[in-house]
């Protein structure tokens, strides 16, 4: 997959692409027909199949205070498109200037300047253009005009765990995930939610416990809930080799702040790995999957009671991995 940064690097891009355009963050099922059609186009026209993407979110830029928490950060959103067999992803760095553009400043400007698409495949509530006043509407009409067709996919929907029919969206998925219920998040994802970072030290509490972890640095994405959680961890030289890691470590996770006993600490994330033969993981990078919620935190009375809760955890998430 061809990575381009800036539209002036777009000049030999081919013409006639089946083009895309959205923010993508968590490419979850939605997402996934959206590129899914577009691809299916793009092989019956001999074409590119073409990813128009921004980074930051355009919220982050406009009203920063008000900008939703990252899913998949743009590695990991790069290493998902170019599975789901996209060309070449477009990367635009959003500017007070690019998001000024009216509907058909974008369109003309942007999209047909730059690119020239036989074909731009959006989803039915898709906006654009400043103060998201352009609709799936106002882009064919604009594509009769300019010469390219448009073609919306109905949202998609999945059933929730209590049988609740949802449109999935990148902020329900948040709220899922911000709420525990990593399950759900999961079946719109079509995939396991993933963090991924730098292994840091630890306190070297769980060691002491018998229980020794791999402490994650808090990435800069959606945390679930505090708990603990089943799942299974990816290691690698780089974050790269991480996201492409084959070998998985099944494991059980703790997410929260040091409150279990004694003082409170920032949040921990923390994953107890059962294979015992794992490399050296000094200056590595790991990727979490998570795979099912366990249980709540809460604060327990001595060393002794959390290292008996651990061991009924870890027996949990066993189950549930090899299950």
């Amino acid at each position: 997959m061809r990575i381009i940064q800036s539209l002036s690097d777009c000049g030999d891009v081919s013409k006639g692409g089946v083009l895309t355009i959205g923010n993508f963050d968590g490419v979850h099922l939605g997402h996934q027909e959206i590129l899914s059609f577009a691809r299916q186009k793009a092989v019956q026209r001999a074409a590119q199949l073409i990813v128009m993407t921004f980074e930051p979110h355009p919220v982050a830029i406009l009203y920063p205070e008000k900008a939703p928490g990252v899913l998949t950060p743009l590695e990991v959103k790069q290493n998902q498109l170019e599975k789901l067999g996209v060309d070449c992803l477009i990367v635009l760095r959003d500017s007070a200037e690019l998001l000024s553009l009216s509907p058909e400043d974008f369109v003309r400007n942007v999209i047909v300047e730059y690119l020239q698409p036989s074909m731009v495949v959006e989803g039915d509530d898709f906006n654009f253009g400043a103060t998201r006043a352009g609709n799936i509407k106002t882009l064919q009409k604009l594509g009769v005009e300019y010469g390219f067709k448009v073609h919306a996919l109905q949202s998609k929907k999945i059933k929730l765990s209590t049988g609740q029919v949802v449109r999935v969206s990148s902020t329900m998925i948040r709220y899922m995930l911000e709420s525990g219920h990593v399950n759900d998040a999961n079946v719109a994802f079509g995939r396991p939610y993933r963090l991924i970072e730098k292994i840091i030290h630890g306190r070297g509490v769980g060691t002491k416990l018998g229980f020794p972890t791999l402490n994650m640095k808090v990435p800069a994405q959606v945390i679930p809930a505090e708990g603990v959680y089943a799942g299974f961890v990816y290691l690698g030289e780089t974050s790269d080799d991480a996201l492409n890691s084959e070998k998985r470590y099944p494991a059980v996770y703790s997410l929260g702040q040091a409150r279990t006993y004694g003082d409170e600490f920032p949040l921990l994330i923390e994953a107890h790995l059962f294979d015992e033969n794992v490399p050296d993981t000094a200056g590595k990078y790991m990727a979490m999957d998570f795979i099912s919620h366990i249980r709540n935190q809460h604060k327990f009375r001595s060393p002794e009671e959390l290292s008996s809760q651990i061991s009924k955890d870890c027996e949990k998430a066993k189950e549930i991995l090899c299950s």
